[in-house]
């Protein structure tokens, strides 16, 4: 197992006399929420802060994507290896995500938020959803795995589509291990690159508290709270079964996994809470895989599982997805039976893993989804736009928590998981973080 220098997973949290950055995340998280209330004309133009921060982000994201992909390959012992853990993720990915798929239908069944709205769907205004709409027409299952396929390698890192770039890095990771002796040096200089990649992500995380403050002030005054108290009810109750997910779900496969979940989120706190500011679950790839392999997962797994958990393993964007098109037939009174349901269930299977690379993805996701079922109105989304973003936040920050737990499970499943070094990181979070 290869584990990156410690000194190369520092964080600003040792040297700041700010003090640890998931502290300063969070003031900038609390500030931006006071400004957004007080100032709402003013914060409105903070946006490019947040904007800005996470952009920065992306722009590492598809070198250190297909660095991670391409060492983790070539660095493993044969092309059966390669196969057996691609094979053991993307189960994982399935039955996971179609548990949180399962549980958004259920909670909101239940719970029926959209009950008693009583729209009319042909008084909505679709232009507001017609961007989504457009791309919802591209994601067609045949049209997604036709797109996984860029039309030239420089396309997949111009665009940052995340499965392209895992294509063309599984393709080059497998190359190089028929002749692993002759292409050690490539691969080497290959981790040396990933070293200098994290490095320049570590400089851009010292801004992270400024990209929070700025999206989360943007968030508040430009929709501000009154304005949002309609439809707060679905928004809580989409945070309230995210953490249930991750409380009894996640919790559950990481106690039966030997490992404690509470201490992995402490020990994850400043990605959780940055994401939790930007709103984006893209902001804190890097970081993430760098503390996993210092936890004790073998780099090779890390590298194969955390990028394509990104696009496969969305399991907050699958909470969503069901609780999202059911409340929409709530809210419009569009009866579904529960036959109809189930076909709702087998068409979020498929669609929920074409979201990959889209902007936006869970919301254009949705369009695809009501856009092929032709019984929920499409339009009904504009109901959703308004707590787009608040919803976002919490189907990204268990994206990431999720993802995590399934690098660790499935390095476990491979005996590719040094117990004993993660016992003294998550024993002791100031030396972790």
């Amino acid at each position: 197992m290869v584990v990156r220098p410690a000194e190369t997973v520092a964080t600003t949290s040792r040297r700041s006399i700010l003090g640890p950055l998931w502290l300063q995340v969070l003031i900038g998280i609390l500030l931006g929420i006071g400004v957004g209330v007080f100032f709402p004309h003013s914060a409105a133009a903070l946006k490019p802060l947040g904007d800005g921060f996470v952009k920065l982000i992306r722009m590492t994201l598809a070198p250190i994507i297909f660095g991670t992909v391409v060492v983790g390959i070539a660095k493993m012992g044969d092309l059966k290896e390669v196969g057996r853990v691609g094979a053991k993720a993307l189960l994982y990915f399935e039955v996971v995500s179609t548990i949180s798929l399962l549980l958004g239908l259920l909670a909101v069944d239940l719970l029926q938020p959209g009950k008693g709205m009583n729209i009319n769907a042909a008084t909505l205004d679709s232009i507001a959803i017609s961007s989504h709409t457009t791309s919802a027409q591209h994601l067609g299952f045949v049209a997604f795995v036709l797109n996984i396929i860029p039309a030239s390698a420089g396309e997949a890192f111009v665009s940052g589509n995340i499965l392209q770039i895992i294509l063309f890095g599984i393709l080059f990771g497998l190359a190089l291990s028929q002749f692993r002796d002759r292409a050690r040096p490539l691969v080497e200089m290959l981790d040396l690159f990933l070293h200098a990649m994290f490095g320049v992500v570590k400089f851009i995380m010292y801004l992270a508290p400024i990209g929070a403050f700025g999206a989360m002030a943007y968030t508040i005054g430009q929709y501000g709270v009154a304005s949002l108290i309609p439809l707060l009810r679905f928004t809580a109750e989409v945070w309230a079964v995210s953490a249930i997910f991750v409380a009894v779900v996640l919790g559950g496969i990481a106690h039966f996994s030997g490992f404690s979940l509470l201490q992995l989120l402490r020990y994850i706190r400043e990605e959780i809470l940055i994401t939790i500011g930007t709103s984006s679950s893209e902001a804190v790839l890097a970081p993430l895989i760098l503390k996993l392999e210092q936890l004790g997962c073998a780099e090779p797994v890390v590298g194969m599982v955390m990028p394509a958990g990104y696009a496969f393993n969305a399991d907050g964007t699958a909470i969503y997805l069901g609780m999202g098109a059911i409340f929409i037939a709530q809210a419009t009174n569009t009866h579904l039976s529960l036959r109809d349901q189930i076909v709702i269930l087998l068409v979020l299977m498929l669609t929920s893993k074409g979201s990959a690379g889209v902007a936006g993805a869970g919301f254009v996701t949705l369009a695809a989804t009501l856009a092929s079922m032709h019984q929920i109105p499409v339009a009904g989304l504009v109901l959703l736009l308004g707590v787009e973003r608040l919803t976002n936040v919490a189907r990204a920050v268990v994206n990431i928590i999720g993802s995590c737990v399934a690098t660790i499970v499935v390095a476990k499943w491979e005996d590719a998981f040094d117990g004993e070094r993660a016992g003294l990181v998550l024993g002791n979070g100031q030396r972790s973080s």
